[in-house]
């Protein structure tokens, strides 16, 4: 039997509603430089800037990739933050029990002060791995496996809160229990690839009961 000791949280679609703000922005891009697939702001959710570049604009030259870059990084750092439902009160409920909780997001270092800052998170966190601090973007569990690692904790340890596919799988490659949130996408697409589905985190003691209950397997 193992516990449950962290709790690994991506950011966007989990503790932050930016989805709207950022398919807003990919759509227009979308429009400005046609990308290699038909849905780009669906197709990006919980991949790295580099990676974004490299699957959906690889055919354009190194002149208008560095426009894109610079345009989403105005963005990041401009953007509204505001919490997905009840996202801060659940945080600060694991906190008072003592749970060790992380953030892996596949946005920038510089992103996530911005963020952390306006949504007065700089403290809460034990530790946060950003797409700076790995090689190897989600779905490749690397992220999950170093927040993990840095807060001395096995991956059965672990409960990981995700909201895409490339974010949900990097969580089960890694050997953790994944609750899929179903802000962004529908319940029906995450369903089959999570251990258990939530709304939000309006319901705390029903979180931590899918959690203990996995502790018992």
């Amino acid at each position: 039997m193992t516990r449950i000791t962290t709790a690994l949280f991506d950011f966007d679609g989990v503790i932050a509603d930016t989805e709207g703000q950022y398919a807003r922005y990919f759509d227009e891009l979308a429009r400005v430089y046609p990308p290699s697939v038909a849905d780009l702001s669906a197709s990006v959710r919980g991949v790295t800037l580099p990676e974004i570049l490299d699957r959906f604009f690889h055919d354009y030259p190194a002149r208008v990739k560095q426009e894109i870059a610079d345009g989403i990084r105005r963005l990041e750092l401009q953007m509204d933050y505001y919490f997905i439902p009840d996202a801060g009160e659940f945080l600060r409920y694991l906190k008072e029990r003592r749970y060790r909780v992380a953030l892996v997001t596949s946005s920038r270092e510089a992103k996530m002060r911005v963020a952390l800052d306006k949504l007065g998170l700089q403290e809460v966190f034990d530790a946060v791995v950003t797409a700076d601090k790995v090689t190897r973007g989600k779905p490749d569990p690397e992220c999950y496996l170093l927040a993990a690692a840095t807060l001395g904790a096995a991956p059965g340890e672990c409960v990981v809160f995700e909201d895409s596919i490339a974010g949900v799988t990097a969580g089960k490659r890694a050997g953790m229990t994944v609750i899929g949130l179903a802000t962004t996408l529908p319940a029906a697409e995450l369903r089959p690839r999570v251990d258990h589905l939530i709304a939000d985190f309006s319901d705390p003691g029903a979180i931590m009961e899918l959690i203990t209950n996995d502790e018992s397997m």
